[in-house]
C-alpha cells in the first residue's frame, strides 16, 4: 500500500556501484526509457559511517530529492555485514577487526571469509548504523514516503560452507531448537519432536541451523530499524535450484543461509519483522522460473522479484510476473554503466539493454494503479513463453485462455501444413500475456508475441461465444481507458493476436 491504494513495483535496480551522487547521472536515464516507477539502489555501511560514530547521509539526501525530481519511488537496499555473502560493504574499521568483529570458522577451526552472524559486536554495530540510517530517512522522507520499503542485508550465507564451525555457533548449534522454529519447520526425515539440531532435523541440522543464524541476525536490525520508522522490510536470495530434488548440502549444490525456498518457514519464525523473503531470478530457464515463483508465493509470503537478469530473454517474465499479482519486479543492472554483468545479465550497457523491458513496462505504467487494483483483489494472471514454445493455458473464472506462440495473425496452423516461414522476431522465446478479468466477461490484455483465444468454462463451459468488442487503446493518467482503433473482423477471426509491439486490448465477450 503506497498512498493509502495498492501500488505495483515496475522497477529496475541498479548496479552494486552506482551509489554515489556523481554516478546517479547514468542511472536516471536508464529509469526514464523503461518507464519503471521505482528504483532500488544500495545504501552501504561503509558510506554512511567511514569512520566509527560519524553518520554521514550526503548521498541519501541527494538520492531522495532527485527520485521525487524524477516521479520515482525507491527501495532502499541496507548493503551492511554481507553482500553477497562478503562483507565487502562494511567499513574498513569493522571488516578487517577479526578480534572485534569475527569471521565464521569452518571445520578445521580456521577462519574464511564470511562475517559469522554470531558476532556481538557486528550485530551491535550494524544495528547501530542501521538504525542511524532509518532515523534519518524518517525525518527526510515521512512526509513525502518516496522510500516505500527497505531490503535487509543483501544474499546472505556461504558458499562453500555449510555453517559456522566457531565457538559461539558451536553452542549454539547444541542447544534446543527455539520452538518458534519447531512450529513452523518439520523435518525431512524423521528425527525427533524436540531437542538439539542435529537431534530433530538430522542431515539437514548444518544448513537449517545456519538459516536461524543470519534469520535471528536479520531481526535484530529490521526490529530496531523499524521502531524508529515502520517501513515494509524484505531479504533476498541467492537461489537453490527449484528442480532439483531437496538433499541436505554438500559441497556447492546451493548456498545454504539465505532465505532459499526450503526454509522460508524458519525465516518467518526467527525473523518477524521481515515481511517477506524474496527470490532474485538469474535462472533463465522457464521451467525454473515458473518453479521459482510457485515456491515463493505463499500465503504468508507474498511475491516479489527484486532482482532479475537483464538480458531480453528475461523480458518476457515481466508478463508471468506482474500476471501473478506479484509486489513488483526489478530486472538488475538497469543503469548505463559502462560494466556488463554478462553471463547472468545483457552483453550491452545501452538502451538496446533497456528496451525490451521498456517496451513492456510502458504499457503497464499508465494503468499501474488499476494493475495493482486488479492484483490486489486476486484478477490478474499472466503466461511468459516457455522454452519448448508449446501452448499455455489460463483458468479464468468461468472462461479459459488458451495463449500460443509463433503465430502468423491471419489463419490457423493446420491450413498451412507446408509452410516452413516463421514471424520475424520470434527467433528465441519472447512471447508473453497478462490478463486482468475485471467482469464476468470483461478483461485488459496486455500481450506481445502471442496469440490468445477464450473458450467457455465454469458454467460457460460447451457454450458458444463471440467477441462481443475488442477495442485496442490505453489508459491515460486518470485511469480512464482511451480507445484507439476497435478490432473486428480478420483481426479476431483468429484469436487475437500480438506482435512485437506491447499492446493492451480492452475484451468483452458473450456466449450465445
Amino acid at each position: 500500500m503506497v498512498d493509502g491504494a495498492p501500488f505495483t513495483i515496475l522497477g529496475v535496480q541498479a548496479h552494486n556501484s552506482s551509489n554515489s551522487v556523481a554516478a546517479l547521472k547514468q542511472v536516471w536515464p536508464a529509469v526514464m526509457d523503461v518507464h519503471a516507477n521505482t528504483l532500488e539502489i544500495p545504501v552501504a555501511w561503509e558510506q554512511v559511517e567511514p569512520v566509527e560514530g560519524k553518520f554521514d547521509f550526503s548521498y541519501v539526501d541527494a538520492l531522495v530529492k532527485q527520485a521525487r525530481q524524477h516521479k520515482v519511488r525507491l527501495v532502499l537496499l541496507w548493503f551492511g555485514a554481507w553482500k553477497n555473502t562478503t562483507p565487502q560493504y562494511m567499513p574498513g574499521w569493522a571488516k578487517f577487526d577479526n578480534q572485534r568483529f569475527p569471521r565464521m570458522v569452518d571445520k578445521a577451526g580456521k577462519p574464511i571469509y564470511c562475517m559469522s552472524p554470531f558476532g556481538e559486536e557486528t550485530l551491535k554495530a550494524d544495528r547501530k548504523a542501521f538504525v542511524a540510517f532509518m532515523t534519518h530517512l524518517r525525518k527526510l522522507d515521512e512526509d513525502h514516503r518516496t522510500v516505500i520499503m527497505v531490503q535487509v542485508e543483501n544474499e546472505m550465507g556461504t558458499y562453500s560452507q555449510a555453517r559456522d564451525y566457531g565457538a559461539k555457533a558451536e553452542a549454539a548449534f547444541r542447544q534446543a531448537v527455539p520452538p518458534a522454529v519447531l512450529a513452523r519447520k518439520k523435518s525431512p526425515v524423521p528425527g525427533a519432536a524436540s531437542g538439539t539440531w542435529s537431534e530433530v532435523y538430522g542431515p539437514y541440522a548444518d544448513e537449517y541451523f545456519h538459516a536461524w543464524s543470519f534469520a535471528r541476525y536479520v531481526e535484530e536490525l529490521a526490529k530496531a530499524g523499524r521502531a524508529v520508522y515502520n517501513l515494509p522490510m524484505y531479504v533476498n536470495n541467492n537461489l537453490r535450484d527449484p528442480l532439483a530434488p531437496i538433499v541436505p548440502w554438500k559441497n556447492e549444490n546451493f548456498v545454504p543461509g539465505g532465505p532459499t525456498y526450503d526454509v522460508i518457514d524458519i525465516y518467518k519464525a526467527a525473523a518477524p519483522h521481515i515481511d517477506i523473503a524474496a527470490p532474485d531470478i538469474y535462472q533463465p530457464e522457464s521451467a525454473k522460473v515458473a518453479a521459482d515463483l510457485d515456491l515463493f508465493q505463499r500465503p504468508d509470503n507474498a511475491l516479489m522479484v527484486p532482482e532479475m537478469g537483464n538480458s531480453a530473454n528475461y523480458a518476457r517474465y515481466l508478463y508471468q510476473i506482474l500476471g501473478r499479482g506479484s509486489l513488483g519486479v526489478a530486472p538488475f543492472g538497469i543503469d548505463y554503466f559502462d560494466y556488463s554483468n554478462f553471463p547472468l545479465g545483457a552483453k550491452g550497457t545501452d538502451k538496446a539493454m533497456a528496451e525490451p523491458f521498456g517496451n513492456i513496462m510502458a504499457v503497464f505504467r499508465p494503468m499501474e494503479r488499476l494493475w495493482a487494483k486488479w492484483a490486489f483483489e486476486g484478477r490478474t494472471h499472466g503466461v511468459a513463453e516457455s522454452d519448448e514454445r508449446t501452448p499455455q493455458t489460463i483458468a479464468l473464472k468461468n472462461w479459459k485462455a488458451t495463449v500460443s506462440f509463433r503465430e502468423w495473425q491471419f489463419g490457423e496452423k493446420t491450413w498451412f501444413p507446408d509452410l516452413k516461414d516463421t514471424p520475424a522476431g520470434t527467433e528465441t522465446p519472447n512471447g508473453g500475456v497478462a490478463i486482468a478479468q475485471t467482469g464476468d466477461n470483461t478483461f485488459i490484455i496486455v500481450g506481445q508475441y502471442a496469440r490468445i483465444k477464450l473458450d467457455g468454462d465454469g458454467v460457460n463451459a460447451g457454450k458458444p461465444s463471440l467477441w462481443d468488442r475488442v477495442e485496442e487503446g490505453h489508459f491515460d493518467g486518470a485511469g480512464k481507458w482511451v480507445m484507439e482503433r476497435l478490432w473486428n473482423g480478420d483481426q479476431v477471426d483468429y484469436g487475437l493476436n500480438f506482435k512485437g509491439k506491447p499492446l493492451v486490448l480492452k475484451v468483452t465477450i458473450a456466449t450465445y
